[in-house]
C-alpha cells in the first residue's frame, strides 16, 4: 500500500521530497529575512523616541510609577473586597427604621433600641451650635473632603509620633460613621483599611447633609443610648432641640469616649473636655471667644434620667435577633418579649466584675465574655465585655475565640457514639496527623486508662487520638447538628483549633444539659406590633426541639464531664449544693481561656482573654474562668428545686428538697391539683370576665393586648412570658 501514498496523479511518479525540501529551506529563509526587515523598520521608528538626560529619567520615574500603580490598584481592589462585602450583608438603611421596646421574662420594660420616633430630629431642627462643636471638634474640614481627611490623619499621625502614644485620631465623621453601620470596635489593621474604603462608598452614594444625619443618630453617647437625641434625653431630660450651647459642648465632647468623658461617670473630666470643646469652636473660627466665654462660667446641669443597671450587651443582641425575625414581615415598630432575667443578669454581672478587681491586673487580661441559658437555649444573662461604655463590641455574641481543650467533649461524644465507652482503655502516646504532632499540657505520656480518665486530665494525645479514629468528617458533623457552623477538619481539631463564639458554644453544651436535645441559643419569644399582632411567636413559629443524639450516649458523657469537676481540671468550679458538669480550656499561648459548664436548670459559659490576642499571664481554664463560674452558678441557683443531669445522681441537697416538697404536698393536697381542675372549678362566666380584666392590665401597662388575628383564641391562653418554647435553629 506504501508505493500508492508516495505516487502522484496515479501515473505511477513517486512524489519528489527534494522539492519539498527545496520549498520549506527558502520559504523560512525569506520569512526570516522579512523579519529582520520588519525589525529593522521598528526599531529605526522607535529609535526616534529615544530620550537622553533629564528626558529619560522623568520617563522612566514615570513608567515606575506606571507599573506601580498598576499594582497598587490591584492590591486596593484586594483590599477593598472585603469592605464592599459587609454592605451586603444586610440592609444597612432598614436599620434604622426599627424601633424596638424590649421585655424582660416579667414583661417589664428593659430597654429600646434602634431610631425611635422620638429620636428622629430632621437636621434641620439640631442647634446650630451643636453641629458646628462636633464638627469643629471632630471633623473641620467635613464638607471639603472625600471620606478621608488626609490633612487631618497627617496632622494626627505627627502628633502621635511627638507624644510617643495615641494622643490624637484621625478618622473623619464619615469614617466614624462606617464603623458604627457596618464594622465592629475591634482595634485592627484589617478594620481601619475597611474603614477607609467603606467611608468612600458612603460619600459616593449618600450626601453630607445624610452622611453628618445618620452620625448624630447612630453615635454611642454614653449611658447605652446611642443618637444626640436619646442623649440630650438621658443627660439633660430634654430634646436637643432645646439644648445650650454649654449642654452642645458636653455632648460634642462625648464622641471620642463616651465612657471616659460622660459626666455621670467624670464630672471632672467631662468639663475639662467641655472647655475643650468650646476651644475648638474659637480656633475653628466658628465662634467668637465672647460667644463661648457664658458656656465656659455656667457649665451644664446634668440630669440622670436611665437606668445604669441596663443590660446592653443583651439589648444589643436582641435588637440584632429582632431585624432577623422581622426580615421581610414590614413592621419596624415592635414590642420585644425576651428570656432575659435581671437577677441573674446582675449576678453574671457581679461575678464578672469580682474577677476582674481580684485578679485582672495580676493576670494581666482585660476582657471577659459570660452566656447562661437554660438547658433548651433560652438566654438568662449576656456579659459582653468588661464595660460596655468603654467598648459596646459583644464577645458574648460575636467574638470568636479558640475554646481550646473545652471543644474535646464534642470529640468523645462522637466517641461514644462510635462503640467507645466511659471505661474504655486509651493509650496516652505519641500520635501524629501528617507532619503535625501534639503535646499534653503538663507534657510527657502517662499510658493506659480509662477515657474517663483522659477527660478529665484534659490529655491532648487521646483526644486527638480519638478524632482520628472515629473519624474527624463524624465529629465536624456532629458539631454543625449542634450549631457551630465555624468548625472546620484539620489535624488539630480535636483541641479546639478554630475561633467559636462563647454563645454558640454555650449552646452547644445545652445539647448534653437537655439529654441530647436541640438547643439553638434564642432570647426573643414574642414580637407585638403597636396594634397587638404577634408577628411571631416561638410557641408557635419555631419547631420543636429535636432528638440530635441518643439519650444513653449524653448521659455516658455527662458523667464523663461530672468527674471533671470532682477529680479533674475544673475543681475550681466545683459546687457543694448541687450535682455539676463542665470542661475547662485553654487555648495555645494562652490567649483564651474557658469554662463551660451547666447544671440541672442552667449552662453557663464563661471567657476570658484580650481583645488584641495578647498572651495572659499564664490563665487557664481552670482558674479565672473556673471561679467565675462557680460565683455566678452560686448566686443563680436561688431555688434549691434544680432539675437532674442526665446520667449523673442527684445531690444530697436535691434528695433533700425533693423529699420536703413530697411531704408538704401529702400534708397539704390543695398545692397538687392540676390546672385543668382548677378550670372545672371556676366558673364560666367568671374566666370570661376575669381574661378580660387581664387584657385591660395588659393594655394599661404597655403590654398590648393578646386578640389579634393568628394568636390564640379566648379558649387558648397565650403562652406566658419566659416560658419554655420550642427551640429553632438559626439562620
Amino acid at each position: 500500500m506504501s508505493k500508492w501514498i508516495f505516487r502522484k496523479g496515479g501515473r505511477g511518479r513517486s512524489f519528489n521530497w527534494l522539492a519539498l525540501d527545496s520549498w520549506i529551506d527558502s520559504y523560512l529563509f525569506e520569512s526570516w529575512q522579512e523579519l529582520k526587515e520588519y525589525w529593522n523598520i521598528a526599531s529605526s521608528f522607535f529609535a526616534r523616541f529615544r530620550l537622553s538626560g533629564y528626558k529619560r529619567i522623568i520617563n522612566e520615574i514615570f513608567s515606575e510609577a506606571l507599573t506601580l500603580g498598576t499594582g497598587g490598584l490591584a492590591v486596593l481592589l484586594a483590599l477593598a473586597m472585603p469592605a464592599f462585602l459587609e454592605i451586603d450583608k444586610g440592609n444597612w438603611r432598614a436599620t434604622g427604621q426599627y424601633s424596638i421596646t424590649i421585655l424582660d421574662i416579667n414583661g417589664k420594660e428593659i430597654g429600646k433600641r434602634g431610631i425611635l420616633h422620638s429620636d428622629a430630629v430632621p437636621l434641620d431642627e439640631v442647634p446650630d451650635h451643636l453641629i458646628k462643636a462636633t464638627l469643629a471638634t471632630e471633623d473641620r474640614r467635613f464638607f471639603s473632603h472625600f471620606g478621608i481627611d488626609v490633612v487631618g490623619t497627617f496632622r494626627a499621625l505627627l502628633a502621635n509620633l511627638r507624644a510617643s502614644g495615641v494622643v490624637q485620631g484621625g478618622s473623619s465623621v464619615t469614617q466614624q460613621l462606617a464603623k458604627n453601620l457596618f464594622l465592629t470596635s475591634e482595634r485592627s489593621l484589617d478594620r481601619k483599611i475597611k474603614e477607609a474604603f467603606l467611608a468612600i462608598w458612603l460619600e459616593t452614594h449618600l450626601s453630607k447633609e445624610e452622611i453628618l444625619k445618620l452620625y448624630l443618630d447612630r453615635a454611642y453617647m454614653g449611658g447605652g443610648t446611642f443618637g444626640i437625641e436619646a442623649a440630650s434625653k438621658y443627660y439633660f431630660a430634654k430634646s436637643v432641640r432645646d439644648l445650650t450651647l454649654s449642654e452642645s459642648a458636653i455632648l460634642a465632647g462625648l464622641f471620642k469616649a463616651p465612657s471616659k468623658y460622660a459626666p455621670h461617670v467624670n464630672l471632672a473630666a467631662s468639663r475639662a473636655r467641655t472647655n475643650e470643646v468650646l476651644s475648638n469652636l474659637v480656633e475653628a473660627g466658628f465662634m467668637t471667644e465672647g460667644q463661648v466665654h457664658g458656656a465656659r462660667l455656667n457649665p451644664a446641669q446634668i440630669v440622670i434620667t436611665r437606668n445604669p443597671d441596663s443590660p446592653d450587651y443583651f439589648l444589643d443582641w436582641i435588637f440584632e435577633e429582632v431585624q432577623r425575625l422581622a426580615e421581610g414581615k414590614n413592621k419596624y415598630v415592635l414590642t420585644a418579649r425576651t428570656t432575659i432575667d435581671l437577677r441573674l443578669q446582675k449576678a453574671a454581672e457581679e461575678a464578672v466584675t469580682t474577677t476582674f478587681r481580684q485578679s485582672g491586673r495580676s493576670y494581666s487580661v482585660d476582657q471577659a465574655a459570660l452566656v447562661a441559658m437554660e438547658t433548651d437555649g433560652a438566654v438568662k444573662a449576656m456579659v459582653g465585655g468588661k464595660d460596655y461604655g468603654e467598648s459596646q463590641f459583644n464577645r458574648a455574641a460575636h467574638a470568636f475565640r479558640q475554646p481550646g481543650s473545652s471543644f474535646k467533649p464534642y470529640v468523645y461524644l462522637t466517641a461514644l457514639e462510635n462503640g467507645y465507652r466511659p471505661n474504655s482503655i486509651v493509650v496516652d502516646g505519641f500520635v501524629s496527623c501528617g507532619r503535625w504532632s501534639p503535646r499534653n499540657y503538663s507534657g510527657g505520656y502517662r499510658g493506659r486508662m480509662t477515657m474517663t480518665t483522659a477527660l478529665a486530665k484534659s490529655l491532648n494525645t487521646v483526644a486527638v487520638k480519638l478524632s482520628l479514629s472515629v473519624g474527624r468528617e463524624k465529629v465536624l458533623a456532629n458539631v454543625r447538628k449542634f450549631g457551630l457552623k465555624w468548625v472546620k477538619k484539620t489535624c488539630s481539631m480535636a483541641l479546639g483549633d478554630v475561633g467559636i463564639p462563647p454563645l454558640y458554644h454555650t449552646g452547644g453544651y445545652a445539647v448534653f444539659a437537655n439529654g441530647g436535645k436541640s438547643a439553638y441559643p434564642y432570647g426573643v419569644t414574642e414580637l407585638l406590633t403597636t396594634n397587638g399582632d404577634v408577628i411571631y411567636s416561638r410557641a408557635r413559629d419555631e419547631p420543636p426541639a429535636e432528638q440530635l443524639v441518643d439519650p444513653e450516649v449524653v448521659q455516658n458523657l455527662n458523667y464523663m464531664l461530672g468527674q471533671v469537676m470532682t477529680a479533674g481540671t475544673g475543681r475550681r468550679a466545683f459546687l457543694d449544693f448541687t450535682t455539676a458538669a463542665g470542661k475547662t480550656g485553654t487555648s495555645s499561648g494562652y490567649k483564651d481561656a474557658w469554662f463551660m459548664g451547666y447544671t440541672g436548670k442552667y449552662v453557663t459559659g464563661v471567657w476570658f482573654g484580650n481583645d488584641n490576642f495578647r498572651p495572659t499571664n499564664r490563665v487557664t481554664g481552670g482558674s479565672l474562668p473556673a471561679m467565675t463560674w462557680k460565683n455566678f452558678m452560686t448566686l443563680a441557683h436561688a431555688d434549691p428545686n434544680i432539675p437532674q443531669i442526665p446520667g449523673l445522681p442527684l445531690h444530697p441537697n436535691q434528695i433533700a428538697e425533693r423529699q420536703r416538697l413530697a411531704l408538704l404536698k401529702r400534708n397539704n393536697p390543695t398545692l397538687a391539683i392540676k390546672k385543668q381542675s382548677d378550670k372545672t372549678i371556676m366558673p364560666k362566666k367568671t374566666l370570661s370576665i376575669m381574661k378580660e380584666l387581664a387584657q385591660t392590665f395588659k393594655s394599661r401597662s404597655g403590654i398590648l393586648p393578646e386578640n389579634s388575628t393568628g394568636r390564640p383564641g379566648a379558649d387558648t391562653p397565650a403562652p406566658a412570658i419566659g416560658a419554655q418554647a420550642r427551640p429553632g435553629r438559626p439562620n
